[in-house]
């Protein structure tokens, strides 16, 4: 089993983490893909001959197993290359220069592909490089890499287009997207059996660099067994695009588990977010908004079309057992609707936040479609309003958190049970 030593955000402490991943049919898998041990020691890929990279990729390129790759700067696959990473392949970023712009950032341009293949048993690991320095006395903790950002063609609802993916400088290389639906279908690769864990970066205030990044990206791409956690900023950003998602994992990130904006219109399946009540839960500038999961139309033209419109399918939102505690005003709700978004929330959980889906009031409470879902709210379940299709159980509010049937699967308390709050129970899609 491979070990890790880490820190959480604001307190040192060393916190038992062993996931095991979903599965539909309710067996757990006995993989390696997210487990964690208590033991604070380095991954043993730490004696590995380290690979430095950086600049751009303009040639189809294979990293492999027996190597570590350490990022420097950002590192860009453009013109059209392939970027191949084999299954157990570990990822690092340098150190960073005091002032310079994002570090330890690998972004995959528009018309290039990222093709990292990893396995249950052998995932693919972006983390910090105190992890992999050889040195049992160092800790890894967020922002120790930077992010990995998906850059594609499909439709997002911005008037211009094209827009460059937040956190980055402004080149050509970090726009993304079309206001076509030509290119709803593009494939940026496939990317599964993968943790980014550590990651983000903060350029300035609102501008940020997250775990994983998907701007513009089509439907042809795959994207499952990703697992996010213990980032600087979400877990999971969506700007736009057709691409659908299964078994995501986003845990303990600082602000959004997950998040969507500027025309997503995809489907999300069979993934949890789980948060860690002692991180900051980041502002977002003057306003205070960790949410589980985030859902934004346009930033400054609510109206605008296509909508974000997410389908989420057997997706569990989990905060935490009781609000006391949570001494970051930023914890918030376990799913927020607003700025003229909408949701189809399909056979899901939100248990554990202040509100559990709360629909702002710049955004049409009857868009939103909820059936056979279970929801709650320490001080308010649900905005009224929304369409509700039936079967779903709307929890009086207060504490405890419900946790639905799931053995014990808030991460603060004790006796949580990851491989009980992975594995799906009732809806297979």
């Amino acid at each position: 089993m491979n070990t890790i030593k880490y820190l959480v955000l604001a307190i040192l402490s060393v916190f038992t983490m062993s996931i095991t991943s979903c599965k539909k049919d309710n067996v757990a898998e006995n993989d390696l893909f997210n487990k964690r041990s208590t033991v604070a020691a380095d991954y043993s890929q730490s004696s590995l001959p380290v690979v430095p990279i950086s600049g751009a990729i303009t040639s189809n390129t294979t990293w492999t197993a027996d190597k570590v790759y350490e990022l420097s700067g950002i590192v860009t696959v453009k013109n059209g290359a392939t970027l191949t990473i084999q299954a157990g392949t570990y990822i690092k970023s340098s150190v960073n220069v005091a002032g310079s712009a994002a570090n330890g950032v690998l972004v995959i341009s528009k018309g290039a592909k990222l093709n990292a293949l990893g396995e249950a048993s052998k995932p693919i690991v972006f983390t910090s490089r105190y992890l992999l320095d050889g040195n049992n006395s160092t800790l890894g903790k967020p922002g120790d890499f930077g992010g990995l950002i998906v850059l594609g063609r499909a439709r997002i609802n911005d008037p211009a287009g094209t827009k460059l993916i937040e956190g980055l400088p402004d080149t050509q290389d970090y726009y993304y997207g079309s206001n076509s639906d030509a290119n709803n279908g593009e494939s940026s690769g496939t990317i599964k059996y993968v943790r980014i864990e550590f990651g983000g970066y903060i350029l300035k205030t609102d501008v940020e660099v997250n775990g994983l990044t998907l701007g513009g990206v089509g439907s042809g791409t795959t994207l499952n067994n990703v697992q996010v956690s213990w980032g600087l900023d979400d877990g999971f950003e969506f700007f736009g695009g057709r691409v659908n998602a299964s078994d995501l994992i986003s845990f303990s990130n600082d602000d959004d588990q997950f998040d969507f904006d500027l025309g997503y219109q995809g489907t999300i399946s069979n993934s949890i977010s789980i948060a860690n009540k002692v991180s900051t839960h980041s502002a977002s500038g003057t306003n205070s908004d960790s949410n589980g999961a985030e859902i934004d139309n346009h930033p400054s033209n609510f109206a605008a079309l296509p909508k974000t419109i997410p389908t989420f399918n057997n997706v569990r939102i989990i905060g935490t057992e009781d609000e006391n505690g949570i001494k970051a005003p930023g914890f918030k709700s376990g799913i927020l609707v607003r700025r003229g978004a909408e949701l189809s929330l399909n056979s899901s959980i939100i248990t554990g936040y202040k509100t559990g889906l709360h629909i702002h009031t710049d955004a049409t409470p009857a868009q939103t479609v909820v059936s056979e879902s279970k929801i709650h709210g320490f001080t308010l379940s649900a905005t009224i309003g929304y369409t509700d299709f039936g079967g779903n159980t709307i929890s009086p509010i207060g504490a405890p958190a419900p946790t639905y049937g799931i053995t014990q699967p808030f991460f603060n308390k004790s006796g949580f049970n990851p491989n009980l709050a992975y594995t799906w129970s009732k809806f297979d899609y």
